[in-house]
């Protein structure tokens, strides 16, 4: 029979921390905290399987399940004494997802399960507090309510509300136990009125609704936009875990908190965290409290810290963040219960935390000897160190700030106020900068935090929902600025007297939790220390070189600064978009004859000389491989009256044959028309004068310098063996010419890029005329697809929501069908030419799971925009290691 249950806790552990595929992060942990010693209150988890079974069955579990939870029921019963339902001595549970990579916040919990009528006098007698009891009755109705039968937390809070002004109460620790009796009352009354059925009292009633409501939790719309944003397959499921609950909520000798074993904001080695005295877990990430600090050293005046309010629990704490991070060794994200004063753990894993926090995390474990220099380099997700690539506050900058809150997650961004998740998304999609403001956040706001540049909160602390995902997102965010005033209905921020209103731009400085009205000067990011020590160790690992993708002298310079190792493509046609140079390009475009294109050549090739000058000096020595000239005609068409009549003067003819020469070249089809090869096969002094420009320029930096250029020249769009031949020997001859005027000659190459299936299909006849391929993925997607990579958008995001593409396949490569592609062209060239050089070009050169996918056929390169060329850099070295686990930054 398969196990669909495995126990944790009191001396009876079935799951361990490698089965997390199986029973999620969660279960596999509280396995292993209980297996190693530590406090685990008694529980079991159901396996990630029976959601796999759910949701495969039209949500029907399998016929065993039933049978093996009633018994892993009875043994959290036998190990606390208590019975489940029993109106004397009540066994409450809680009820918790549990993925197998972490999605804090993403899935619905329930806690106190087990309470009713009658089991809420037993937890009063048990308890000999009756406030706690119906504190905790309310409690479990309220979030019940919520998650599992679908009423809207609003109509709870409006219960509560209208009680505290009954009893002029400003705080919910002023009720009592009457109080929360009427609240129960009300609570009840409502959810009959709005369900039409009656609360349930049933405890296994109640405890089957719980384990639906977070298996249906898998499912939600902030869930699966989680796993869209974090590339979590929807396939893996969450486990459910039942454990017995411990509460934090009995009195000044209990507590609840949240703690990292390590800063995860800077890496910095102190235990970081918060706690709340007589309080449940949902209130110290609810923001309605204002936490505490663990330690003495952390506090500050009118702060009373865990150390001082709970010594034996706080002194039991350390030696659990120092057992838990040798362990597991790494940063651990861990969640504690203290009821009368003795410490129960609930959960360990490792810590969401940002780039510049990993980088010094995994370098420091390193250099202490914790894990080795190849760990070090897998546990760092490579699309973070996006982070640290771009600008932050200028510290020379005057400033005068709006208001102050927590740093919560540091760097720096500018953007235009909004208050809601879903205006922050549909205004970054047009390319706004936007900051969203929340009161506080919750899981539902999750799209729009990752639409925003950073976030601002005036409630919550450290550990709060905004604070954990945004380090996790990377974003910037302020979070418990309780001197500003939000005012939803206004649509403004208020503070110290002076107001802002949506759409008005404000910067936030994560590190410091400052926020500024206005838009603060950055400076550029230094990329020394953790980061070029993690770096090195990278690139002493990596097999796969890393190239840009760069036309500008900027773009170039950016690129060597960031560790490229030559140009990987060039784009000519980028370079002909100046206003200096496009009206030569049109001429050209549009003369009628040989003669026309030629005059309108002569004056492109020194622009064109002087371009690839810059980009040789800059490159030094390392291969530059230059594409030539591929654009879609309508881009350099002129267009309007007054750009046709200008090109018919500089022609000297009438605007009327202009018209007609430009409907001639128009096109229903241009990305499949009269470009690339196409074009340098129908003007050939087109590619004559640019391979002028690349052989003139590299002759004269290496006079200069005294190291020659290393050019690599390319041929677009080449879909026969033809084709390349016949601009081969262009291109020779060209090189001839200009060697012989200068009695110099230096070396270089020629290649195709790959960008046709057919050039895929045939690649072994290509490459008896290549020195090299590199692959256009770009366009071998779309010519692949039959897809148009600027019309997809309209359809390709509901195409991955409904799993029928995993990915979009211009963000990371499409392994089955461009993949195959790849592969096949990669063992048909280096059949025919061992020694071929192979790289890849597209924007998938600095996705990680491309380069993986590179890696694994055997490219030499991969080349992708200047700001990704360290996280291809680390992304390849993960590659060559075989990298694998769940990297939190």
């Amino acid at each position: 029979m398969t196990q669909w249950v495995y126990s944790f806790g009191a001396g009876h552990n079935e799951g361990r921390a490698e089965m997390r595929d199986l029973l999620g992060g969660k279960g596999a942990n509280l396995a292993e905290m209980a297996a190693i010693g530590l406090p685990v209150p008694p529980g079991f988890t159901i396996t990630t399987a029976v959601c796999t079974e759910f949701y495969k069955n039209d949500r029907r579990y399998p016929e065993a399940l039933a049978g093996q939870v009633r018994a892993a029921l009875a043994r959290v019963e036998q190990a606390t004494g208590r019975t489940f339902g029993d109106r004397h001595k009540p066994l409450l549970v809680s009820v918790r997802s549990g993925a197998r990579v972490s999605m804090p916040g993403m899935m619905d919990t329930v806690l106190n399960l087990g309470l009713n009528d009658a089991t809420v006098e037993g937890l009063t007698n048990a308890s000999g507090d009756a406030r706690f009891a119906w504190d905790s009755y309310r409690r479990f109705i309220q979030m019940y309510g919520s998650v599992v039968l679908g009423v809207d937390h609003h109509r709870f809070e409006e219960i509560i509300e209208h009680v505290k002004l009954d009893e002029d109460a400003t705080e919910d620790t002023a009720l009592t136990a009457q109080d929360w009796h009427r609240v129960v009352a009300a609570y009840k009354d409502m959810i009959e009125e709005e369900t039409k059925k009656p609360f349930p009292q049933d405890p296994e009633d109640q405890l089957w609704g719980a384990i639906g409501a977070v298996f249906g939790s898998w499912m939600n719309p902030r869930a699966i936009t989680y796993r869209r944003l974090h590339d979590i397959p929807a396939e893996w499921g969450t486990a459910v875990n039942v454990q017995a609950m411990v509460f934090g909520n009995m009195g000044n000798d209990c507590a609840t908190g949240v703690c990292f074993t390590r800063n995860p904001s800077t890496g910095e080695n102190v235990f970081y965290g918060e706690f709340l005295v007589n309080a449940q877990g949902e209130d110290v990430v609810a923001g309605i409290r204002t936490p505490q600090p663990l330690s003495e050293a952390q506090a500050k005046p009118g702060e009373t810290s865990m150390e001082r309010a709970l010594p034996a629990a706080y002194k039991e704490l350390l030696h659990v963040r120092e057992t838990l991070e040798k362990h597991y060794q790494d940063m651990q994200d861990i969640e504690f219960t203290v009821e009368k004063n003795k410490l129960y753990m609930l959960q360990t894993r490792s810590g969401k935390r940002t780039a510049a926090a990993s980088l010094r995390i995994a370098v420091e474990m390193a250099q202490d000897g914790l894990i080795d220099e190849k760990e070090a380099v897998r546990r760092v997700n490579p699309a973070s160190l996006d982070q640290l690539l771009h600008p932050t506050l200028d510290p020379k900058a005057a400033r005068q700030v709006f208001a102050k809150g927590l740093p919560a997650s540091p760097g720096a961004a500018v953007g235009a106020v909004v208050f809601s998740a879903d205006e922050a998304e549909s205004r970054a999609a047009k390319g706004e900068a936007v900051i969203l403001v929340r009161i506080e956040t919750s899981p539902e706001d999750i799209h729009g935090m990752h639409a925003a540049r950073g976030i601002l909160t005036t409630r919550g602390g450290m550990t709060s929902h905004a604070a954990v995902v945004a380090r996790g997102m990377g974003r910037p965010c302020v979070a418990g600025a309780g001197g500003i005033a939000v005012d939803y209905g206004a649509q403004t921020l208020s503070a110290g007297g002076r107001m802002v209103r949506a759409g008005e731009t404000i910067t936030l400085d994560g590190a410091s939790g400052e926020v500024f009205v206005g838009a603060m000067p950055m400076i550029e990011p230094q990329l020394s220390g953790d980061f070029a020590v993690l770096m090195g160790w990278a690139d002493s690992h990596r097999r796969l070189k890393v190239r840009a993708n760069a036309e500008t002298p900027l773009d170039a310079e950016t690129a060597r600064k960031f560790g490229a190792e030559g140009i990987g493509l060039c784009r000519t046609e980028h370079m002909f978009f100046d206003p200096a140079r496009i009206g030569a390009v049109r001429q050209m475009i549009m003369a009628h004859d040989e003669a026309g294109r030629r005059a309108a050549l002569e004056r492109l090739l020194p622009f064109q000389r002087q371009d690839f000058v810059a980009l040789f000096r800059i490159m030094a020595g390392l291969p530059v491989t230059i594409r030539l000239l591929d654009p879609p005609l309508h881009e350099f068409l002129p267009h309007g009256a007054q750009e046709i009549a200008e090109v018919a003067s500089a022609l000297g003819q009438d605007v009327a044959a202009m018209e007609r020469r430009v409907a001639e070249l128009a096109e229903a089809n241009p990305m499949l028309g009269h470009r690339g090869c196409r074009l340098g096969i129908s003007y050939p002094e087109i590619y004559e004068m640019q391979a002028r420009a690349i052989f003139e320029g590299a002759l004269a930096v290496a006079e200069e310098t005294g190291a020659a250029p290393v050019p690599e020249i390319m041929i677009p769009l080449v879909g026969t063996r033809r084709e390349l031949e016949i601009t081969r020997a262009q291109i020779e001859r060209v090189a001839g010419e200009v060697f012989a005027a200068a009695g110099r000659t230096l070396t270089y190459s020629i290649g195709t890029m790959i960008e046709l299936p057919r050039a895929a299909l045939i690649a072994d006849a290509i490459a008896e005329s290549a020195d090299f391929f590199s692959f256009g993925t770009n366009d071998l997607t779309q010519t692949t697809f039959g897809l148009s990579r600027d019309d997809a958008g309209k359809f390709l995001p509901h195409y991955v929501e409904s799993g029928i593409l995993p990915k979009d396949p211009f963000v990371s490569l499409d392994i089955e069908g461009v993949g195959a592609l790849v592969r096949m062209a990669t063992k048909k060239g280096r059949r025919v030419k061992p020694a071929i050089k192979l790289g890849i070009c597209g924007e998938h050169g600095g996705d990680p799971a491309s380069i993986a996918f590179c890696e694994s056929v055997g490219l030499d390169y991969v080349s992708c925009s200047p700001y990704r060329v360290p996280v291809a850099r680390l992304a390849a070295a993960q590659a060559a290691l075989g990298a694998k686990g769940d990297r939190t930054a």
